[in-house]
C-alpha cells in the first residue's frame, strides 16, 4: 500500500464508517475492512479503477468529488478521506466543506509543492518540476490546484477547521523531524497529511 495510505490507516479508529474519495483500486478500503473492521466505501472518477475495486468485492461507486458529494447526507461517516486528490479537484475549498459536512473528520494528503526540490527545479530550470511525488510532465498531470503545507494551514484557518493532527513525510516514509515547525515542514516535507474537524 502507498505510504500516505498506510499513514492514513493509522489515523482511523477500528469499526469506523469511512468514505474514501478518489479511492483508486480500493487498497485503503480493503486494508481498513480487513484490519480495522471498518465500514469502508469509496468513490472513484476513473471507471477502470472503480471496476477493479468492485471486482475485488469492495463497495465503490463511479463518481466525482466535485459534483457527487452533495448527495450524501450530513454526518454519514466518521472519516472522509481524500488522498493525493485535493490538487486535482476543480473546487478544493468546496470539496473540503462537503467532506466535513458528511463526515465528523476529514483526512487529506497531498504532495507539497513548497518542497525545496520543487522550488529549486523551478528556479534552476525555469520548468515545471519532476520529483518522486510529482512524477508526471505538466501536460499529463491531473494537478490543477497544487498547494503547499503553508497554503493548506492558511485555508484551514480561513474556513475555521481544527487541525487535530498533521505530519510531513518524505517518499521513503521518514516522518519529518520538523513536526513543530510548519515553515520547515513546508520546505522539507515531500507530502503532507492532515486530520481535520469542524471548529
Amino acid at each position: 500500500m502507498r505510504l500516505d495510505l498506510r499513514l492514513i490507516a493509522e489515523m482511523i479508529t477500528p469499526g469506523a464508517r469511512v468514505l474514501d474519495i478518489g479511492c483508486g483500486d480500493g487498497a485503503l478500503l480493503a486494508h481498513l475492512t480487513a484490519e480495522k473492521g471498518a465500514d469502508a466505501r469509496g468513490i472513484e472518477i476513473d471507471m477502470a479503477e472503480a471496476t477493479r475495486a468492485v471486482a475485488a468485492g469492495l463497495a465503490v461507486i463511479h463518481g466525482d468529488a466535485d459534483h457527487d458529494l452533495a448527495s450524501y447526507p450530513d454526518g454519514a461517516f466518521d472519516y472522509v478521506v481524500l488522498s493525493r486528490t485535493l490538487q486535482a479537484v476543480e473546487r478544493p475549498r468546496e470539496v473540503l466543506r462537503q467532506m466535513l459536512r458528511i463526515g465528523r473528520r476529514a483526512i487529506v494528503s497531498f504532495p507539497n509543492f513548497g518542497h525545496w526540490l520543487v522550488r529549486w527545479q523551478v528556479l534552476a530550470t525555469g520548468r515545471m518540476p519532476m520529483t518522486d511525488t510529482w512524477h508526471r510532465a505538466w501536460y499529463e498531470t491531473p494537478n490543477i490546484h497544487p498547494c503547499t503545507i503553508r497554503d493548506f494551514f492558511d485555508l484551514c484557518a480561513l474556513e475555521g477547521y481544527v487541525v487535530e493532527q498533521w505530519l510531513a513525510v518524505d517518499e521513503r516514509g521518514l516522518k519529518a523531524p520538523w513536526k513543530r515547525s510548519p515553515q520547515l515542514a513546508n520546505l522539507f516535507g515531500e507530502q503532507a497529511l492532515f486530520l481535520l474537524r469542524r471548529g
